[in-house]
């Protein structure tokens, strides 16, 4: 059988080549931080061809909670950042540890439990929700991990006048992203907050098999904003500023902004564009 052979030039060009392209392709990839809801809904792998093929930039993430996600920018591990937690974002800016906030899209959080509501809660505001769940001591599922979904959800209990419920036994901590602790909440039978985009990817994963509805909905409280956030070269030298700052504006533009508003699960949008 006759072998391939590539004689020593040959190899030493072949590895010139490699090291060229190897260096301009590691040179066009960008790792981000995000939230689960952006992973878990679909909505990276749906976005993602779409910016490589406009802008030839190889786009990874790691999802996880918005507050892991804030540090994992300060450590410089990541270069973007596509986040839901406005407040903490903007100290974040303003210490330093990032540029270039642009707002993306949105959805609004939601109160969900079990089809029955024992607890009696359907239709009410906030602070009687909260205040039902707490005198019912009917079993609530935080995710209790910082992340934007749980920063908002001790704000609601801050702005209720209600104490967190930490150490309560009727409210659990699950330490996950959003999507496991939703199916945490159906196999106990409780309540939770979800935002609307992660809840509608549960329907659709489970169908008529699903036994968790919405409850409580529609309060200005429950806006849920993401922005993306380029890490800021001054902390972290070593970053991929200008391809953050690149991602952003594919963003921000009018493509991608389509790209989103035509991204639907049983015929609903999971988020809605508002970059301006």
């Amino acid at each position: 059988m006759k072998k391939s052979v590539i004689g020593k030039a040959g190899i030493l060009a072949l590895m010139s080549v490699l090291l060229v392209f190897g260096s301009a392709w590691a040179g066009k990839s960008l790792m981000m931080a995000t939230t689960t809801s952006t992973d878990n809904t679909g909505l990276l792998e749906y976005l993602e061809p779409e910016f490589e093929q406009d802008t030839g930039i190889d786009l990874k993430w790691t999802a996880t909670g918005t507050g892991k996600a804030l540090e994992l920018g300060r450590r410089c591990d990541v270069d973007v950042l596509l986040v839901h937690a406005p407040p903490a974002e903007k100290a974040y800016v303003e210490n330093g540890y990032g540029k270039d906030r642009k707002q993306i899209m949105y959805n609004d959080f939601v109160i969900i439990g079990p089809d029955a509501d024992p607890a009696g809660i359907k239709g009410k505001s906030i602070g009687e929700a909260l205040e039902k769940l707490k005198s019912s001591k009917s079993l609530f599922v935080s995710r209790g991990d910082d992340s934007g979904t749980n920063k908002k959800e001790l704000l609601l209990w801050d702005s209720s006048g209600i104490k967190v419920p930490e150490r309560a036994e009727w409210y659990l901590q699950t330490g996950q992203g959003m999507l496991a602790t939703i199916n945490v909440t159906e196999e106990r039978n409780g309540y939770t907050m979800t935002d609307r985009g992660t809840y509608i990817k549960y329907r659709s994963d489970k169908g008529e098999n699903a036994r968790l509805s919405i409850m409580v909905e529609g309060d200005e409280i429950l806006m849920n904003q993401y922005s993306v956030i380029a890490v800021n070269p001054d902390n972290c030298p070593d970053t991929k500023y200008e391809l953050a700052v690149e991602f952003g504006e594919w963003m921000a533009g009018e493509r991608a902004q389509d790209l989103i508003a035509d991204f639907r699960l049983l015929g609903k949008k999971l988020f809605i564009p508002n970059a301006h």
